[in-house]
């Protein structure tokens, strides 16, 4: 992958007025603990991550709600599709397809660099 999406990344002062209402599961790449580095200025979380950017490989599969096999699909992905990553395990990958969304889990095999 060689265009590698750029993000600004907030300056100065960040503040967040009256009550967040935290967006639907799978909508935004915000979690309790971890957002999209283009979302701090309107989602408070402990941490932001700047995406690093993969392709599904060679087979088709999914953004799923949770990270399980048997978990509802949000999207489907198709082998080259762009998915931005911001949490790795071992097995999983949180990532979405960009700042607007949707956000969900793959299994990292399922990942090309």
């Amino acid at each position: 992958m060689t265009d590698r999406q750029t993000y600004t990344i907030p300056q100065g002062q960040l503040s967040l007025a009256g009550p967040v209402v935290p967006p639907e599961k799978g909508v935004l790449p915000v979690r309790g603990d971890l957002a999209h580095i283009a979302l701090a200025g309107t989602h408070f979380v402990a941490h932001y991550a700047m995406p690093t950017p993969m392709s599904v490989g060679e087979t088709s599969s999914a953004l799923l709600c949770n990270p399980q096999d048997d978990a509802e699909a949000l999207v489907a992905l198709e082998p080259g599709d762009r998915v931005e990553i911001l949490d790795m395990t071992s097995e999983w990958a949180w990532g979405c397809c960009g700042p607007d969304g949707p956000a969900g889990y793959i299994r990292r095999s399922d990942l090309s660099a």
